[in-house]
């Protein structure tokens, strides 16, 4: 047998302990020379990334609340994300909070120790500028009476505006947010009135709502070719984007506005070059407006790229974590929800979700699409097909071990009848009761409180089959954390394949920009970079894998 090996003697003692000199002082000035270098994580983020144990506190941190009553202490192993959650934020102010990943199998994606921290310091950020500060008090007054940036300010904006639908508004939200962490800017949401009461507070100790009496009137109204969108003023020689280097704040206006909807232009779309972030971000306060989840595009910002990658080592989960951190249903919407879930769902072994959205410009008749979600389910073993001389209850003693419900979400009931009549007249061919579920439909509700409610139930789905081209169903898959089944259109006709298996769980960014900013003309953006890539059901979007 092999003795363990003694000490080492004097001689060996005094050959090894350069190298052990050496050793300790890379550890220590590695680190350091990295949080110093440029655009690279703080030295606190390398520590963490290296597994070393750091607690935080800020000077304004308030006594940290008790934990979430309620549940039993084995259910709420992770009802703060793995860190994603600050805990700062009373319960009873939040429900939804606290209480809504418990309806969720725990996802396996943990933020990285390095978003966790980020997102600590932009809560720190917020409520040292946020509304009803002497920061952000002096920043309004400033933007009321100059013409011009305010130089080196002490804090900066970026104002976020509301475009048409809620599924276009959390994903374009979702993604300025992240560009509000990028950029070191307070993040602030215009509240539309269809949108007030639907979501609590994101961010402890502030409010992400941009407060009345704001100075640049009818934000709304802005659009493609405004006085002061970035794009406007790049063609009328207001802003020179040439030497960005050396452009001084001060020759800057005071507030620029950022078209990045559907139907913009190149000018707009210079937003995603690297000459022109460094121009922006002299530019104290930025308003913008988007109906499109733009995150792929930050990733082609070559000075954001590291950022990034500190925050997203799978870059496939960006939603994934900034939507679960960000959309909190209000109390009053969480009662609906968790209702309809304990009372209706949370019995099923397995929760299978559809989501349907019928397009327009891709007009399918319910026949042919329930024709093509049905073919889905039996090619991907999804759901079992029904015997048609078989009557249901005919084969009383089924070979499944799992019961399974099945969640039907479209704003054309017909479909979920048309299910459940199906399932409901005849017996499965393996012999499984499949029950089928519609979200019962109130009068009474608005619509983006019912939209909001669709998808918060659809993430509590193990399986994820949605149609193409939806957001809605991004929104659900995204938060479930899962890898959906999609339904792609194709050209007024029934896909065949019925279905695709996406590779990656993230939202597709529908109408990207042309302009290869690297190589300074139009090219293919799905090609520039190994994980952002087109999408499945997009064939010119862009999204991010990884």
């Amino acid at each position: 047998m092999r003795q363990p090996r003694g000490p080492p003697q004097p001689a060996a003692r005094g050959a090894a302990w350069p190298v052990g000199m050496l050793v300790a002082l890379c550890f220590t000035t590695l680190p350091l020379f990295l949080a110093l270098s440029p655009g690279r994580p703080t030295l606190l983020d390398v520590w963490q990334q290296m597994g070393i144990k750091v607690t935080v506190r800020y000077d304004d941190e308030t006594t940290k609340p008790p934990e979430p009553s309620g549940s039993p202490p084995e259910s709420r192993r992770d009802i703060l994300l793995g860190g994603l959650l600050s805990p700062d934020i009373d319960e009873s102010t939040c429900l939804s909070r606290y209480l809504s990943s418990l309806h969720r199998r725990p996802s396996p994606h943990s933020p990285s120790p390095y978003l966790v921290s980020r997102l600590r310091k932009y809560e720190a950020l917020h409520r040292g500028c946020g509304p009803g500060t002497p920061s952000y008090d002096k920043s309004v007054r400033q933007l009321a009476t100059a013409q011009n940036s305010m130089g080196l300010a002490e804090c900066s904006y970026l104002v976020w505006t509301p475009g048409n639908h809620l599924g276009d508004r959390m994903l374009s939200m979702a993604s300025a947010f992240l560009y509000a962490l990028l950029t070191r800017r307070v993040f602030l949401v215009d509240m539309a009135r269809d949108m007030a009461g639907l979501f609590c507070e994101p961010f402890p100790g502030a409010s992400w709502e941009l407060p009345p009496g704001f100075p640049v009137q009818n934000l709304t109204r802005l659009r493609r070719g405004s006085e002061h969108s970035y794009g406007n003023m790049l063609g009328a020689k207001k802003i020179s984007n040439e030497d960005p280097v050396d452009v001084r704040s001060e020759a800057l206006p005071s507030y620029a506005y950022l078209h990045l909807a559907h139907d913009y232009r190149q000018p707009d779309q210079l937003f995603f070059c690297d000459d022109n972030q460094t121009v922006l971000g002299k530019v104290n306060w930025l308003i913008l407006r988007s109906d499109l989840y733009f995150a792929p595009g930050l990733f082609l910002v070559p000075q954001f790229e590291d950022e990034l990658r500190w925050m997203f080592p799978a870059t496939d989960t960006v939603f994934h974590h900034i939507g679960r951190y960000l959309f909190h249903p209000s109390n009053k919407v969480w009662k609906v929800i968790t209702g309809y879930y304990t009372s209706y769902m949370a019995k099923f072994d397995e929760k299978i979700g559809i989501q349907i959205t019928t397009l327009a410009w891709n007009p399918v008749s319910t026949e042919a699409y329930l024709n093509q979600i049905t073919a889905c389910t039996s090619q991907e073993k999804i759901l079992p097909e029904v015997d048609p001389d078989a009557a249901s209850g005919d084969y009383g003693n089924g070979t499944a071990a799992t019961s399974k419900a099945v969640l039907v979400s479209s704003a054309q009931p017909e479909y979920a009848e048309r299910l459940k009549s199906m399932y409901y007249e005849h017996a499965t061919v393996t012999g499984e009761a499949i029950s089928v579920l519609q979200q019962p439909g109130s009068g009474k509700q608005p619509q983006n409180q019912k939209v909001l409610e669709e998808m918060f139930l659809q993430s509590y789905c193990d399986v994820s089959l949605v149609s193409g081209w939806s957001t809605v169903g991004y929104v659900g898959h995204g938060l479930a954390g899962v890898k959906p089944l999609l339904l792609p259109p194709r050209n007024q006709t029934v896909a065949n394949p019925p279905c695709v298996r996406a590779t990656s769980m993230e939202p597709c960014f529908h109408a990207p920009p042309s302009y290869d900013c690297r190589a300074r003309k139009n090219g293919d953006l799905g090609a520039v970079l190994r994980y952002v890539r087109h999408c499945e059901d997009v064939d010119d979007g862009l999204k991010l894998f990884d």
